[in-house]
């Protein structure tokens, strides 16, 4: 009877471990979501993997047989540590996509419009979580049994490259929004700065292996601990030992973290070297134009008014040229017809300012989600498709199965399809990077752009269907780009945050949101070229490598 009490009571505490375990794994990822907008408390980043780190790393792993089965086989409890993590941080930090609900605007009913986007909110949120759980499990599967059989150091270079490494896989696909470097944008620009050197990836590793340190540190605390413990039951404890020096395994996240923030703040002390003959005086206008009305021809009229009186009043101050956001005027102004019938097209030819308008270009059957050069004499100069298209927002995947089912989001008659990704976009002043909304989360189509010859940024974006915390983390992607390229950003949004942004991440000018605004600001060409520039990513393989 006392054996059956004993091993009922182990039972009940086995499932009070697992319940505890899960509700820490879920705060660490809450916790690391809370870095993001609207809270912006970067510096949780530093410890909020710790918890699932230890979790991982501690966890007991059943006996089984055979070799296949001892690599793959791990229970139900193991997956639902990193997917809990996953949720907190993922589901959290992508929450404002629920602002596309109601979409009413776009005839879809009250509960449909909900049902889609809790659907959108679901699906990301466990995208991102089988990221987290994934790196989980390659983790667990590449440490020995016996965690005492491999350094401390080696851990966490083996789990910080994995880390890396799925990061750069996720980000090579449509959904793409939440690396962990994004925590740190635009608030701790010294650590930002590593992006010069390979990219986001360089911030993201920073911030792992510092929590893997920590974790680390935890668990050789631990480890001396139970050493102790069990000296002083064998009566083999020497006096003066059991005031062990724990705190001395901190020293080495310590210590990294500092090198990193020295080595970043290097990079962002340089002075900003800017030739008066490098200037270019541009001008924002952000419309304000509500996606209620904004494809309507209340919208069509509205857009039409704000935008020709924002560029004949940029023109008279003497801009160079005018940047408009995302679809500001969504017209096909690859129609030369239609779109000489614009007063905005008029207004160009009578001034003589460039103008980069944001619109619809035509591509066979097809529509693009463009941003064109309009020159002086009101020609096409250059055009930028839209490289990365919002899934079920401006395409269906896999359309031939759940075309049917989902039908559109988008008001559009016709299927957007995405640009190439080797696009160069070129002006009257010289090459310049350019990305729409979406495109702004891909570090790499920025760093093409700046590795062929993009000498400035412009970014367009409309984002007027989400919730404020997105627009806030849509320029905090923005300043990311701008860094890691050594770039100044011009960035034009419909409703919020256009900004002008300098190399190094600091926002010279913002603007409110839900309002009509014009401005202009001096922006400086540069042809400088970062090591992520020059190189790429070459820190993700280089660490796979040494692991």
């Amino acid at each position: 009877m006392t054996v059956f009490n004993k091993f009922k009571f182990l039972q009940i505490e086995s499932r009070i471990y697992q319940k505890l375990s899960g509700a820490i794994a879920f705060l660490g990822g809450v916790l690391m979501a809370l870095t993001t907008a609207p809270v912006n408390a970067w510096f949780l980043a530093w410890i909020a993997l710790v918890p699932l780190w230890i979790l991982v790393v501690s966890y007991q792993r059943p006996e089984t047989e055979g070799k296949l089965q001892k690599f793959l086989l791990f229970p139900a409890s193991f997956f639902l540590l990193p997917l809990l993590w996953g949720i907190g941080y993922h589901g959290l930090a992508l929450s404002w996509i629920m602002g596309i609900h109601p979409m009413t605007w776009l005839g879809v009913p009250w509960w449909p419009s909900l049902a889609i986007a809790l659907f959108c909110w679901i699906f990301i949120t466990f995208w991102g979580a089988a990221l987290v759980t994934l790196w989980a499990w390659l983790f667990a599967i590449a440490l020995p049994k016996n965690s005492s059989n491999i350094s401390r150091f080696t851990r966490v270079l083996i789990g910080t490259a994995l880390w890396c490494a799925l990061e750069s896989f996720w980000s090579q696909g449509s959904l793409w929004w939440t690396s962990l470097s994004y925590t740190q944008s635009p608030y701790n620009l010294p650590i930002l700065h590593l992006g010069q050197l390979s990219g986001p990836t360089a911030v993201t590793a920073a911030i792992v292996a510092v929590n893997g340190l920590i974790s680390e540190g935890f668990l050789e605390g631990r480890r001396k601990k139970e050493e102790g413990r069990r000296k002083r039951e064998e009566g083999r404890e020497k006096e003066g030992e059991r005031r062990g020096k724990n705190w001395i395994d901190f020293i080495w996240p310590a210590g990294l973290c500092l090198i990193l923030h020295i080595v970043g703040w290097s990079l962002y002390d340089r002075p900003l070297i800017q030739p008066p003959e490098t200037a270019l005086k541009i001008g924002i206008i952000q419309g304000n134009i509500p996606n209620e009305i904004k494809f309507d021809s209340a919208g069509w009229r509205r857009a039409l008014e704000g935008y020709t009186a924002g560029y004949q009043q940029l023109a008279d101050r003497g801009v160079d040229a005018v940047l408009t956001p995302e679809t500001s005027l969504p017209f096909f102004w690859t129609n030369e017809y239609q779109r000489s019938t614009l007063s905005f097209y008029r207004a160009i030819l009578d001034r003589g300012v460039v103008a980069w308008v944001g619109g619809f270009g035509q591509q066979e059957n097809s529509m693009t989600n463009s941003l064109f050069a309009i020159d002086k004499t009101g020609e096409i100069l250059s055009r930028y498709d839209k490289t990365k298209l919002v899934p079920l927002g401006e395409y269906i995947p896999f359309y031939e199965i759940l075309g049917g089912i989902i039908n559109r989001l988008s008001p559009l008659d016709a299927h957007l399809v995405p640009g190439n990704s080797q696009q160069l976009f070129d002006t009257p002043f010289g090459r310049a990077i350019v990305g729409i909304c979406y495109d702004s989360a891909f570090a790499k189509i920025f760093r093409y752009q700046a590795a062929n010859g993009g000498e400035f940024m412009l970014t367009a974006s409309n984002n007027a269907h989400y919730k404020p915390p997105m627009l806030a983390q849509h320029h905090a992607l923005d300043v990311m780009r701008a860094i890691e390229t050594d770039r100044w950003a011009a960035i034009a949004t419909n409703t919020g945050y256009s900004a002008f942004v300098n190399p190094h991440g600091e926002t010279v000018w913002m603007s409110r949101i839900n309002t009509y605004e014009v401005k202009d600001a001096a922006i400086y060409r540069r042809k400088t070229k970062t090591l992520y520039v020059r190189w790429g990513d070459w820190l993700m393989p280089l660490l796979l490598i040494a692991a």
